[in-house]
């Protein structure tokens, strides 16, 4: 019997589909529910990721039909774990955005510190096992150090080229998320320099998402450096497509940002002022050795602190913790 055959499978919830993807390293087979409510495409989006090889496509209607035990599930909001409320099994949620983040963008009227207790409360109720996918969302949300970086694995991508003279940035739904983003920010450094942008933004004309994950590592390979702001309160000072452009051997330019894994002037530009953030672009636009150079800088970096084996690691132990937690509850 394959070692990923003596466990039952994972139930995982379809959405953040590059998070997901991450969840091949178990070596674990898994149910991935498609068909959500709310999302804006159907099904598995293959421009951001291929489905995971150790994986299949199932129904909500399916999953809850299921004989066999899940080993555990995996949701990704409250509204996963509704859903699955009458299958008995170990649940394990991830946050993917700070708690201030996502008040700011669905306009919740509900105090945080209240929203954070009914939560914990819910979770302890059903006996659900809480992560966050960075230190900077797991206190939003109050879960401490209750957290787990993502990973990229630098032999994925290509070999950095830089031969285009631009920058690249990888960014969803923007219009939903401008504040987040600092988008007027991101429009004062560089409006009027080429800057190509990818991702899911139907109200920007030329922007599209890439058309499968190895168009964007072409993309990655062959731009300048890669762009990304965003405002200390409600997000990261980087996102997995960061990491990917790091790991791609990519500079990165952005705001100051306490969580920021770039380090100014090694392995990219960091400014609060939108014009010296510009000259820094137009620097490198115009220095392919130089981007070449900090993109290896920040290569090694992300190898160093994203490395796949610490990802797996973490999430088989939060894997058993929530087992645990699901025991506990089942026996009071």
């Amino acid at each position: 019997m394959n070692h990923n055959q003596s466990r039952g499978r994972l139930l995982v919830f379809d959405c953040h589909e590059a998070w997901v993807y991450q969840l091949r390293l178990l070596d674990q087979l898994m149910d991935v529910v498609v068909g959500l409510k709310g999302r804006y495409t159907a099904g598995w989006d293959y421009r951001m990721r291929p489905f995971p090889p150790n994986a299949r496509i199932v129904t909500l209607q399916e999953a809850l039909a299921a004989t066999a035990p899940y080993d555990c599930i995996i949701a990704h909001n409250l509204t996963d774990l509704l859903d699955v409320k009458s299958l008995d099994a170990p649940r394990l949620f991830v946050i993917h955005g700070t708690l201030e983040g996502i008040a700011l963008e669905e306009g919740a009227k509900t105090p945080m510190d209240q929203f954070r207790r009914t939560t914990a409360q819910y979770l302890s109720l059903v006996g659900a096992h809480a992560i966050a996918i960075s230190r900077l969302k797991a206190l939003s949300w109050g879960l401490g150090d209750e957290y787990l970086l993502p990973a990229v694995d630098t032999v994925d991508y290509l070999p950095y080229r830089g031969d285009l003279a631009s920058g690249l940035r990888v960014a969803n739904h923007i219009h939903l998320r401008p504040r987040t983003l600092l988008w007027d920010f991101h429009q004062a450094a560089f409006d009027g320099l080429p800057i190509r942008i990818i991702g899911h933004n139907d109200d920007m004309p030329g922007v599209e998402a890439a058309r499968d994950w190895a168009e964007l590592k072409e993309n990655m390979s062959r731009h300048r450096f890669f762009v990304h702001t965003a405002d200390v309160r409600f997000e990261d000072g980087y996102n997995l497509a960061t990491l990917e452009a790091m790991a791609a051997g990519l500079p990165i330019l952005g705001n100051r940002h306490p969580t920021s894994p770039v380090e100014h002037r090694i392995s990219g530009f960091l400014s609060d002022d939108p014009l010296e953030l510009r000259q820094f672009a137009v620097q490198l636009l115009e220095d392919q050795t130089l981007a070449a150079r900090m993109g290896r800088e920040a290569q090694k970096t992300v190898a160093e602190k994203f490395p796949p084996g610490k990802f797996k690691a973490g999430l088989s132990h939060a894997i058993k913790v929530a087992r645990t937690k699901w025991r506990a509850r089942r026996r009071i």
